[in-house]
């Protein structure tokens, strides 16, 4: 296996966690980092911080991977671009629509590998999840339910929890159902007296009519991250935080009381938690990243980079949802 000369811009909280996986990922040698706000994390190790993206191009890099705040993903992917230097650009794609567009464009014309650091496709959960629903394991889908709240994380400042946090759900419910979006609408509150909005409630609809709820927040004091899709044979429930995909399965012995059977519907049958490897995502993400630098095949679900193409059709539904709340009407999107 070559090794690929990686470079990193931003060492903030999400950055030093990529040089750490970086530094230990075989076939790669991270050799230049660079945020002119310094090293808070002390990320840079041996190597001497950078103050730009212009420097970091300057020490010859094969791939790049972007941890900068989200106003600034345009500019600096354009350098990159620019320079022939194959990208991965944490989400979201962009601040904007337009931008999202002017990356995905470039990195084509360029015939580069861009790619979108939509790190739930690689949590072990949500990727059986998706292998069970395309084996037909549900059966029909009617609902997905996603719920994504906490504390609010310091660190962010130029977007709200729409493009932040809400931008991970909209990926991986696309992703796991194989759906894209054919409509929005949303409420949004602000309650931290911020700019930008701190939770968002969600109602949306696939293209093939699943009805979709998301509920995301920066307002509650417990970390959860769910995503529960139910089915005619009954429901999976996802844990993104432990990793945990749990079946509860619709009840197959009959209530024996005629009243109580026709107001409940399904009846509550086994439920199972299945055992399932558990990677770190992180490391499956910049895996599949330098693997498509190196022009490897991808096979199975589990692999593949989420490319420029795909990131911007995600900003396009963060942005109708915004959209959506502001002028309090549903939002169609095909």
């Amino acid at each position: 296996m070559s090794v690929l000369r990686a470079g990193l811009l931003g060492l903030g909280m999400m950055g030093r966690h990529h040089a750490r996986v970086l530094r230990s990922l075989e076939g790669v040698e991270l050799v230049a980092v660079a945020d002119p706000g310094g090293d808070p994390h002390g990320v840079a190790g041996g190597l001497d911080l950078l103050p730009d993206v212009e420097k970091l191009v300057g020490e010859g890099l094969d791939m790049c991977v972007v941890a900068v705040p989200t106003g600034f993903h345009e500019e600096v992917g354009l350098v990159l671009a620019d320079a022939g230097v194959h990208t991965l650009v944490e989400k979201p794609l962009a601040s904007s629509v337009a931008g999202a567009e002017k990356l995905a464009a470039a990195y084509e014309a360029a015939g580069l590998v861009g790619c979108v650091g939509h790190i739930e496709r690689y949590n072990p959960a949500l990727q059986n999840l998706r292998a069970r629903l395309a084996q037909g394991e549900l059966g029909e889908i009617h609902q997905v339910i996603t719920r994504r709240q906490g504390p609010f994380p310091n660190r962010i400042a130029d977007v709200g929890v729409v493009k932040d946090l809400a931008t991970h759900d909209i990926d991986s419910t696309a992703w796991v159902t194989q759906r894209s979006y054919r409509s929005v609408s949303a409420r949004t509150a602000h309650k931290s007296g911020r700019q930008y909005e701190d939770l968002v409630a969600v109602v949306a609809q696939l293209s093939d009519g699943t009805v979709v709820n998301h509920l995301v927040n920066w307002l509650s004091p417990m970390k959860e991250r769910v995503t529960v899709v139910t089915g005619e044979r009954g429901a999976f429930v996802a844990d993104t935080v432990s990793a945990d995909l749990t079946f509860h399965a619709n009840g197959v012995r009959p209530l024996e009381w005629d009243t109580m059977a026709s107001f409940r519907g399904v009846t509550e049958g086994d439920m199972i938690r299945y055992a399932i490897a558990k990677p770190e995502p992180l490391r499956t993400e910049l895996a599949a990243f330098r693997d498509a630098v190196l022009g490897k095949p991808v096979t199975g679900d589990a692999g593949g980079v989420v490319g420029m193409r795909e990131g911007l059709a995600i900003v396009e539904v963060a942005e109708a949802i915004i959209s959506s709340a502001a002028q309090g009407r549903t939002v169609d999107l095909v």
